[in-house]
């Protein structure tokens, strides 16, 4: 029953059909097949999975980034970028990770980062002799930041459907995102030193105090908010469904008094596009929460642990199982969907080997973001390529050193737990 449902779902969703359709005919056919279920069951657990306080924070986050891309904050971050690390070897290549890092501090969305970063950088990099494909692959990787750094609109899923702290998984990705952004970085060093690849050899002028200075004079509103956010959960002053408000509030201000970008007239447009947004995930959690407690009572939960018991007792080994499920998985289908349907069996395997929470949530994070740029289904991939205006295949070519780096991260995340449970445990307890 259980693997008929699987294969159901994988079908209908490699077939075209969209991740919500696919999950909700899945669950509603599973439902029908179990002789002591009722079908109005189904939608009784949706309504229940959305019946959630800490969901409350989605809508919020998706606004703010919304209103922050809108407001003009792109162009000042990555300005700021330039003139950072600009200076350096393939600088315009530093500058869309370092502008990447930056605004995943304030979007909360991988998608997000990746379309605001690719809008300015891909073109201006093109001008300065950079392989379009390349571009595109750097930019779409380091747009996964945006799901790892806080806040983290992946997370809040997450932590709704596993019933982690919110506020502990943003603290737990600060680590792991900064060290995404400097392997992308080292992975951009080493392209510096192929021969086809000269472009990467040019520097652009000389680092300078001086404008470094006033690039801060400029950003540094922009620059405040993630420590807003984030200090105000570490403080207590706001919870994280909270800090959602703020950020909110924070990034009008910031769009409509500082950079002026934002209009009385824009905000119906942007409002439209944060609820059609918050319907699509609100609607793809609901089923995939209903579609996950039908599994729970067909015992699937304890028969993935029993599987994966039957490979190893090691806790570091099984995290690494579950790590190359989920990426496999993430090639095929939808990661998100890859991500809700098995948030409860992670918990699960969390519970029996004493695996850190924040550290299973970490690793599941990274592993859908992994599957946001590996090919065929690579959402992020598909937005960079269109901005860049190349063949998806040439930005296929050059997007797996980009995702090596990544998974680098992602392994040292497992081996090394504290790189993700220390700092939200010194501060949560």
């Amino acid at each position: 029953m259980i693997w008929f449902l699987f294969a159901l779902m994988l079908g209908t969703m490699l077939a075209g059909m969209p991740i919500l359709l696919a999950i909700a005919l899945v669950g509603y056919v599973g439902v029908a097949a179990v002789p002591d279920l009722v079908l109005p069951l189904f939608a009784q657990k949706m309504f229940a999975q959305l019946d959630s306080f800490t969901l409350l924070a989605l809508p919020y986050f998706i606004l703010a980034g919304g209103l922050m891309s809108a407001g003009g904050m792109s162009q000042q971050l990555v300005d700021f970028s330039r003139v950072l690390v600009g200076h350096l070897r393939a600088g315009l290549a530093h500058a869309s990770v370092v502008a990447s890092m930056v605004f995943a501090g304030i979007s909360g969305s991988s998608t997000a980062d990746a379309s605001a970063i690719s809008a300015i950088m891909i073109p201006t990099m093109k001008k300065s002799g950079y392989n379009a494909g390349f571009s595109a692959a750097l930019i779409a990787t380091a747009g996964t930041i945006g799901a790892i750094i806080p806040p983290s609109m992946v997370m809040v899923v997450y932590g709704a459907i596993a019933q982690v702290s919110i506020g502990g998984l943003f603290l737990a990705g600060i680590i792991p995102g900064i060290l995404v952004g400097l392997f992308l970085m080292a992975t951009i060093k080493i392209y510096t030193y192929h021969p086809k690849y000269p472009e990467l050899r040019v520097t652009h002028g000389q680092f300078k105090w001086r404008a470094v200075g006033k690039s801060l004079v400029e950003v540094w509103p922009a620059l405040l908010g993630p420590v807003i956010i984030v200090g105000g959960i570490l403080t207590g002053v706001f919870t994280a469904t909270e800090a959602g408000a703020v950020a909110c509030l924070y990034a009008l201000v910031l769009g409509m008094v500082v950079y002026k970008k934002i209009k009385w007239r824009d905000l119906p447009g942007i409002l439209l596009d944060a609820a059609v947004m918050t319907t699509m995930v609100s609607g793809v959690i609901a089923v995939a929460g209903a579609s996950g407690w039908l599994l729970g009572y067909l015992e699937f939960n304890d028969g993935a642990v029993k599987f994966v018991t039957s490979f190893s007792q090691n806790p570091t080994v099984v995290l690494l199982l579950v790590a190359i499920v989920m990426i496999v998985l993430g090639t095929f289908v939808d990661s998100l969907a890859v991500l809700l349907v098995f948030a409860p069996v992670a918990i699960e395997i969390s519970k029996v080997y004493g695996i850190d929470p924040f550290q299973m949530g970490l690793v599941m994070v990274m592993c859908n973001q992994i599957g946001a740029v590996s090919p065929p289904t690579a959402p992020l991939l598909f937005v960079t390529t269109s901005i860049a205006q190349t063949s998806y295949s040439e930005v296929n070519r050059h997007v797996w050193w980009f995702m090596l780096a990544e998974v680098l991260v992602m392994l040292l995340v497992i081996f090394v737990p504290g790189l993700a449970s220390w700092i939200p445990h010194y501060f949560l307890g």
